[in-house]
């Protein structure tokens, strides 16, 4: 039998269904000096699948700036993210509704005039 882990909200299953209700309240900090981010996933490597999924919160701080070990999709569900590739310069502004896909080692900082939540589905695992 696997064990599903989640790490933020409430997990229920209704058959092969998976469920986690309040997967974005409480969001544990991700520690960066001067930056006001959280990050949490939501479900991990459910019935021992690679992918992982969760929610990224920023505030208005300094740059987050994280580099993708792993492919990633995110969702903008309120706010917006100003994201700069940091290896060719580019800017794009993602608002609410926009869907954004990270190819592994894309280097990113991600700012926020004033709050940023997105739900992201990642390619990882935590298995040893």
């Amino acid at each position: 039998m696997t064990t599903e882990i989640t790490t933020i909200g409430t997990l229920t299953k209704a058959g092969s269904i998976h469920k986690v209700e309040r997967g974005y309240e409480g969001l544990p900090s991700m520690n960066e000096p001067g930056v006001d981010a959280a990050i949490g996933d939501a479900l991990h490597n459910p019935e021992g699948t690679v992918m992982s999924a969760g929610f990224f919160e920023l505030k208005k701080s300094e740059p987050l700036v994280y580099t993708y070990t792993y492919d990633e999709m995110k969702l903008v569900v309120k706010g917006e993210f100003i994201l700069t590739d940091q290896d060719t310069g580019e800017v794009t502004h993602a608002k609410e509704r926009d869907v954004l896909f990270f190819p592994k080692g894309t280097t990113v900082k991600f700012e926020t005039p004033e709050y940023g939540l997105g739900f992201f589905a990642g390619d990882r695992t935590f298995a040893p």
